[in-house]
């Protein structure tokens, strides 16, 4: 359906009415030029799609009916990323929503320069709304306040229910050789099951090192929010995976030992050194493709 998506708040809508904004008036009668009658899709953000069509008073629209739609990833994604200077933390938004990103934690870091202001995380949330629009995503990521590395990765530990770091060098396997298979995403895991990684070690730099890695399990109480990882809803089986790039120059040697410490897997991205910007992108790009591979296989 070849029609203009745009988000609205959940509250938005009365019954089979939706009351726009100033500003989404102004898009849809200014910008895209539409009049009374004609259609769009209206996307709350949490997964619900409706047809709708602009009233005659041009500040409503009327739902003319539910689209169903499946567009997201079978899990959920945390991008724990380290922010790079400059404006790269933008396209790092932008490209991470298309790619099925659910939730974006920017970190401050050892080696991190920028530090953004309100109005900053503004625009960076405008731009995964905007994202969203244009990839047909069912839901917007949440953009979390920057947190500092051990905030971040304590909140990870918490939150999700496979945790990766990836580093630039070092005897460590690449991230594909690390991701669940089908079987954890069709089934709830039992009680202790390591989900296949339960007797894997891993080693840092420092080859005397090596430390188990753990498996953490999803809280029933985690809370949703700007300032948390987001969760599957109450009852959902959906796993969480949580993947951390570094900024410019890559993490401290000190930041990686102490993300292998509390339960982070470290992980290559192949054998050639990325930028800030291009490594989160690529890391995205391999779970998806991973993750839409084993879901078409498993038909």
């Amino acid at each position: 359906m070849n029609l203009q998506r745009l988000v609205i708040s959940p509250t938005q809508r009365q019954n089979q009415h939706i009351l726009l904004t100033d500003s989404q008036q102004h898009y849809l009668v200014r910008v895209l030029r539409l009049s009374k009658g004609d259609r769009f899709i209206a996307m709350d953000g949490q997964g619900n799609w409706w047809l709708s069509e602009l009233a005659a008073n041009l500040t409503q629209a009327i739902i003319i009916e539910s689209i169903p739609i499946q567009t997201e990833l079978p899990c959920t994604i945390t991008l724990m990323v380290a922010m790079p200077k400059g404006s790269g933390f933008e396209d790092i938004i932008s490209g991470a929503t298309e790619l099925g990103v659910t939730c974006i934690m920017p970190i401050k870091s050892d080696r991190t320069i920028l530090n953004p202001s309100p109005r900053k995380l503004e625009r960076w949330r405008r731009i995964a709304q905007e994202a969203a629009e244009q990839s047909e995503r069912q839901i917007v990521p949440t953009i979390l306040d920057p947190l500092d590395f051990t905030s971040a990765i304590e909140q990870a530990i918490h939150s999700a229910s496979h945790c990766y770091i990836c580093v630039a060098r070092g005897n460590v396997p690449h991230l594909l050789n690390c991701l669940p298979n089908s079987e954890v995403f069709n089934s709830k895991p039992e009680k202790g099951d390591g989900g296949g990684f339960s007797n894997l070690r891993v080693t840092t730099n420092d080859s005397s090192k090596t430390h188990p890695y753990v498996q953490n399990q999803v809280p029933s109480n985690a809370v949703k929010g700007q300032n948390h990882v987001l969760e599957p809803s109450e009852g959902s089986k959906l796993p969480v995976i949580a993947i951390a790039t570094g900024p410019e120059g890559g993490w401290t040697p000190a930041e990686i030992e102490q993300a292998i410490v509390a339960g982070f897997q470290p992980v290559s991205l192949g054998h050639r050194i990325l930028r800030a910007v291009t490594a989160p992108l690529m890391a995205l790009s391999l779970i998806a493709a991973s993750l839409e591979v084993q879901q078409v296989n498993s038909r």
